[in-house]
């Protein structure tokens, strides 16, 4: 076993979560993507957030795709633009989770 799944194995066991429900490629993919597309801070910010709308309900692969798309489409905005006036690219899909 590798250091990585030995880690993941542990913290299974700590918060008490069934390793075999964890997809690590997924949210590493995520990750990558964030990193990649946005920036690198947003990496773990983002795989945290998943896992919150993940708690809250939302299927993991269809958040995560989601949030892949708009990784991507984030960095092909025009860089002149404030961040404040950026809008979610509409391209990107609906909203995962409702509001509550």
């Amino acid at each position: 076993m590798s250091v990585l799944e030995d880690w993941m194995s542990a913290v299974c066991d700590e918060l008490g979560l069934e390793r075999g429900d964890i997809d690590r490629d997924l949210v590493l993919d995520l990750a990558r993507d964030v990193a990649h597309g946005v920036a690198r801070p947003g990496a773990p910010l983002t795989a945290y957030l998943l896992g919150l709308a993940v708690g809250r309900g939302a299927p993991a692969r269809d958040a995560a795709a989601r949030l892949t798309e708009m990784a991507e489409a984030w960095g092909a905005e025009p860089a002149a633009e404030p961040a404040a006036q950026r809008d979610v690219p509409e391209q990107a899909g609906e909203r995962i989770l409702d509001e509550a």
